[in-house]
């Protein structure tokens, strides 16, 4: 597939036929908890309850929607010296999560290169990872546009893995409009930044940015202290990915007038005062 250039412009669809959400819920020591129904949830919309009318939990073998991975790799020259553990941690993440039917692989630099793989092509797929070697600038804010724009139109659960070591340096995308985007998408988005070769300052200023992009979609950010402990980040981010819920329900506002709705996910049990509940907070009412 020949590269997507950094600097093209992107666009992004929605649609309020069917609102999905991807829902995470933890206890007040952190700890996942995945035994609630669709009883246990409430969904109200710009203030007004809805009925759900779609619910899978990722941990059961209840009807599950099909599930598309998106791999965000940074190989930039700053990534170098780690290039090769970064590699097999990547396809041994990949390996593990045999529930993706199929893996779109974005790798940026200057440039931005994307390719989409069936399961049946996963050896295609580790050879792409293994071939790419780093080099360039940082367009880190296009390569999550470019993916996220290319997801709009996939059906069921899209989660997102962004690897990267530092901040962006490349995009014509500003971070403001990135944000816009992903709060439109319904893709759960996981971020994991290796800092460490990062000045204090650097840290200071990338963390935060990082952390939003995360939370926009309902996601998690994570932090490892170098390179060597992505293997337990991983698992942390597939016991996450695997503990999600799915609500689905169909908005009383038929305006497709691109307005913002918010959107509130409740847990009604009455131990739910000492969850959290990590959601999307709302969609953009576009058309398709």
């Amino acid at each position: 597939m020949a590269p997507l250039r950094a600097q093209q412009p992107t666009t992004f669809r929605s649609g309020v036929e069917l609102v999905n959400i991807g829902v995470t819920v933890t206890d007040r020591k952190g700890n996942l908890v995945t035994d609630l129904s669709a009883a246990d949830f409430a969904v109200v919309e710009d203030g007004a309850p809805h009925l759900i009318s779609y619910f899978s939990s990722g941990d059961r073998p209840d009807p599950a929607p099909e599930m598309h991975l998106g791999l965000l790799l940074d190989v930039s020259q700053s990534m170098t010296d780690d290039m090769a553990f970064i590699k097999t941690a990547a396809i041994k993440f990949v390996n593990t999560l045999a529930e993706a039917v199929d893996v779109t692989v974005v790798q940026f630099d200057s440039e931005v290169r994307v390719a989409r793989y069936s399961q049946r092509e996963f050896a295609r797929l580790v050879e792409r990872i293994r071939q790419q070697k780093a080099d360039g600038q940082t367009a880190l804010y296009d390569a999550i546009a470019v993916y996220l724009d290319g997801a709009t139109d996939q059906a069921g659960r899209k989660i997102m893995l962004l690897y990267t070591d530092g901040g962006d340096t490349r995009s014509a995308l500003r971070f403001n409009e990135l944000l816009n985007v992903l709060k439109a998408s319904d893709v759960t988005v996981y971020t994991i930044g290796v800092l460490e070769h990062q000045t204090q300052s650097g840290r200071t200023a990338q963390r935060p940015l990082l952390q939003q992009i995360a939370e926009a979609t309902g996601g998690q950010a994570y932090f490892p202290g170098s390179v060597r402990s992505l293997d337990a980040v991983y698992e942390q981010v597939l016991s996450d990915i695997r503990a999600q819920y799915t609500l689905g329900y169909h908005p009383s506002n038929p305006k497709t007038d691109g307005a913002w709705r918010k959107i509130e996910v409740k847990v009604l049990r009455n131990d739910g005062r000492d969850y959290r509940v990590r959601a999307r907070k709302g969609y953009y009412a576009g058309v398709r």
